[in-house]
């Protein structure tokens, strides 16, 4: 009799499709990721990934991200955990990676894949803090006078805002955020944005990101205005652990509940501006 759990049983990878989508959430959902099935349409939707089957059940995903010629993310890397000890992750990663050709390439690790990773050249440098909570403890709101509701017009400049702050080109995934979600911006004296933060439903409630300001304080200004608007409500917000945001979201009642390494296999993308990024839309996407 053949052991259908033999690796020799699993076939691809192959393309993942839309179709795919359900079993895919149901895979991340087993991780106790918190990703909703309209969470993994947006990311397909922007992306492209692989899938390993058994027969017509998914057991196995990856997912990457194109920016530009020379810069790429790579994310909801999931193999069922039936299938552990395998090889299976390193099937399907190794396959993702040659579809990026000569681009650097961008990740967030997990302890769990930290190994795979490192071996196959991506180097840390820098760790993510995830920290959430109820939005209930928002001090000093008139402080975020200053933002508003952004206008058309003010996509160009936050388009400029984004790439000088990441180093990368952006446009799709900034203008299907901001499709998705609410986009505000901090203004400077001349009327133009010199900060904008995007607040959007993901998982169990609302992520707060990207933000992207000159200094913390306008990136204290852009999240107290999210948080203003989220009181009541499950928020979550991703930040370099250089940001110096970590002990005042705490005091906003956004708990550290996570750290990832940031990887990059390649040259990391630099800013090119005054702009940071403060908080990343998704620990995929970035």
């Amino acid at each position: 009799m053949v052991d259908e759990n033999m690796t020799d049983a699993i076939s691809g990878p192959d393309a993942l499709t839309a179709q795919d989508l359900p079993q895919a959430a149901a895979l991340s959902a087993a991780l106790s990721w918190p990703h909703r099935l309209e969470d993994w349409r947006f990311g397909y939707d922007l992306g492209h990934g692989l899938a390993l089957r058994q027969g017509g059940r998914l057991v196995g995903t990856a997912m990457a991200w194109d920016y530009g010629p020379d810069f790429a993310t790579v994310g909801s890397i999931i193999v069922d955990s039936q299938f552990k000890g395998q090889r299976l992750g390193s099937r399907i990663f190794d396959a993702l990676m040659d579809t990026l050709g000569e681009r650097s390439v961008i990740l967030a690790a997990t302890l769990e894949g930290l190994e795979l990773y490192r071996r196959r050249g991506f180097v840390g440098f820098d760790q993510i803090c995830q920290h959430q909570g109820i939005a209930a403890n928002v001090a000093a709101v008139a402080q975020a006078d200053g933002v508003e509701q952004a206008k058309s017009a003010d996509l160009p400049a936050v388009l400029e805002l984004d790439a000088a702050a990441t180093g990368m080109p952006r446009r799709e995934l900034i203008a299907r955020l901001v499709e998705a979600g609410d986009l505000r911006v901090l203004r400077a004296a001349d009327g133009r944005p010199r900060g904008y933060a995007i607040t959007r439903e993901f998982g169990r409630g609302h992520v707060v990101g990207p933000v992207v300001a000159a200094t913390e304080d306008d990136a204290q200004v852009l999240i107290t205005d999210a948080l203003s608007r989220l009181q009541g409500r499950f928020v979550r917000i991703d930040t370099s652990i250089g940001s110096g945001l970590g002990p005042w979201l705490e005091s906003q009642g956004l708990v550290h509940v996570d750290t990832v390494e940031a990887m990059v296999r390649g040259e990391r993308p630099l800013p090119k501006g005054p702009g940071r990024v403060f908080a990343i839309s998704s620990q995929s996407l970035g």
